[in-house]
């Protein structure tokens, strides 16, 4: 797979002074020791408080060092991609950052953490520092292990241990607020795909169609390899795995965290797919979605629970420093409100009306556009976004949805409302410009009872907005000199023309709008575009039915 970095062996370091150098100034600094010892640390620390220290591997990004600031961690140590820090980079943090009231270490449960974390404390009381650890394991995937691996959740310990030492409490009582937190988290983590490390061969484990359940925060397969299946089935099985461990009757905090490489559109319906199910009846806070303690580039999210209490709850609501965080939200019903309505009919819509003859030209019209949805995709992919003909079909199931509704006794009022259909359903700039030309059209019948000469003034509309004229290779190159043929009232006569029009396009080597103005001449030779061929596709049935 492809990455951006310069040197492996730098990407570490050039990724932490990137942070360093976005971060607001005199927030957070590196000690002197750096690159070697790799510490990050705030810049206002004056030691008056519980120091709050984590880290582990980098490639978990935010987490660790994106979580330093006022409210949360004090430093964080960073070892190299996946690997642990020394015991010499965690005794310096110690060192760097710890007062008398001592300094409470939070480490992730792999065997690596546990050993340079736990040395570093050794020697750091030796050196009559007084420090503490908690170590967490919330990931569920693994039942019956001894000694389960800490992921996700573990964010909920540096929140709430950093709320603790911000109040001025003491060492005690923050590592004992932090112990109780960690014994009362599960977490539980889904992928599609294996993350791969910069400056290393990738080979992805998984087949096309092949998910892993309970996966570790480096790429360690997971628990099991299941079938891609809607996101509210995976959900489901995840929350099959997490809610035996939960407390019954309790409320919980619910952490949404991004892998890594899981667009946020996705992310969302996943959040929707959790909060719409059993286990969304128990939540009380959400945190995310977001990504928060990620694995590199996976494709994949984690849900991770911890059990509140009225402390807990102050403490993860409570304003932090560090961008990364996210507020926690209560969890809420969707609120809706009304949308304005006009006075023309049931919900602004005009009385139903049929006519035979124009019901048969819409259906066979939206029906041939959504055969052709695959076809246009696949041109469309040649020189745009791949959707037209997505958009296209949509806008044409809408239309027979809601045929039954239209005043299609009355054309200009039929117009009119294909204008509104396309408008709400078809979205993209496909559906607002056939709205525009709808809308107009249906005006200029309104005022003058000529279809042809009415569907010229929508074209007129459409182009004066939109922008494109003959020749700019968009769907105006076949709808222009087919309403002009139609002009005569011969429907095959424009049904070659836009027919014509659209082969026309294949040889136009620049489009000078849509998305097709962003691509190359290579790419747009012989390709025909996709809304030109849908408006010669429409006009070809008009023909057949006339």
């Amino acid at each position: 797979m492809k990455h951006f970095f310069n040197r492996r062996e730098n990407i570490v370091t050039e990724a932490l002074d990137g942070l360093l150098l976005t971060s607001s100034k005199g927030r957070l600094a590196r000690l002197d020791s750096f690159p070697d010892i790799k510490v990050i640390l705030r810049a206002d620390w004056d030691k008056s408080k519980v120091a709050i220290i984590s880290g582990g591997g980098a490639g978990h990004e935010p987490s660790h060092a994106g979580f330093v600031g006022k409210g949360m961690l004090t430093a964080a140590v960073s070892g190299e991609i996946f690997a642990s820090p020394s015991v010499d980079a965690v005794l310096t943090a110690i060192r760097a950052v710890t007062g008398e009231k001592g300094a409470l270490l939070i480490v992730k449960n792999y065997t690596g953490d546990r050993l340079n974390f736990g040395l570093a404390a050794e020697k750091a009381r030796a050196e009559g520092f007084d420090v503490e650890m908690v170590i967490v394991a919330d990931d569920i995937a693994i039942p019956g292990i001894n000694q389960p691996r800490g992921v996700a959740g573990t964010l909920f310990v540096h929140k709430i241990s950093g709320y603790h030492a911000e109040r001025g409490e003491d060492l005690k009582t923050i590592a004992a607020h932090a112990t109780a937190a960690a014994g009362d988290i599960v977490s539980l983590g889904m992928s599609l795909s294996t993350c791969s490390v910069p400056g290393q061969a990738h080979e992805d484990r998984l087949g096309a169609n092949e998910g892993e359940l309970g996966l570790g925060i480096h790429g360690e397969p997971g628990v099991e390899r299941i079938t891609l299946q809607p996101v509210a089935d995976i959900v489901s099985t995840m929350v099959e795995r997490l809610s035996p461990a939960l407390r019954e009757g309790a409320s919980h905090c619910l952490l949404i965290n991004n892998l890594g490489a899981v667009p946020p559109l996705e992310m969302t319906v996943i959040a929707n797919a959790v909060l719409s199910s059993p286990l969304g009846h128990r939540v009380r806070l959400i945190i995310g979605p977001a990504p928060m303690m990620t694995a590199l580039n996976m494709n994949g999210f984690s849900l991770s629970l911890i059990r509140l209490d009225a402390v807990r709850e102050a403490a993860l609501t409570a304003a932090v420093e560090p961008h990364a965080w996210m507020p926690a939200v209560e969890r809420h019903e969707i609120e809706v409100i009304a949308a304005p309505r006009t006075s023309a009919g049931l919900n602004g819509a005009p009385v139903a009306g049929d006519n035979l003859r124009n019901r048969r030209l819409i259906t066979a019209l939206c029906e041939h556009l959504i055969s052709q949805e695959s076809e246009l995709n696949r041109l469309d992919g040649r020189v745009g976004d791949g959707d037209t003909g997505s958009t296209v079909a949509t806008g044409a199931r809408s239309v027979l949805a809601r045929l039954d509704t239209l005043p299609l006794d009355r054309p200009a009022a039929t117009l009119a409302s294909l204008g509104d259909i396309l408008g709400t359903s078809m979205g993209g700039s496909s559906g607002v410009l056939l709205s525009i030309f709808f809308t107009a059209a249906a005006k200029a019948m309104a005022d003058n009872a000529d279809i042809s000469a009415a569907l010229l003034a929508g074209l007129d509309r459409m182009t004066f907005y939109g922008g494109a004229a003959v020749g700019d290779r968009t769907m105006v190159d076949a709808l222009s000199p087919a309403l002009q043929a139609f002009a005569s009232g011969d429907v095959v006569a424009a049904a070659k023309a836009a027919a014509a029009g659209a082969e026309s396009t294949k040889t136009m080597m620049k489009a000078r709008a849509g998305r097709a103005s962003y691509v190359g001449e290579r790419d747009l030779a012989g390709v025909a575009d996709p809304g030109a061929v849908a408006v010669a596709g429409a006009f070809g049935v008009a023909a057949s039915l006339a």
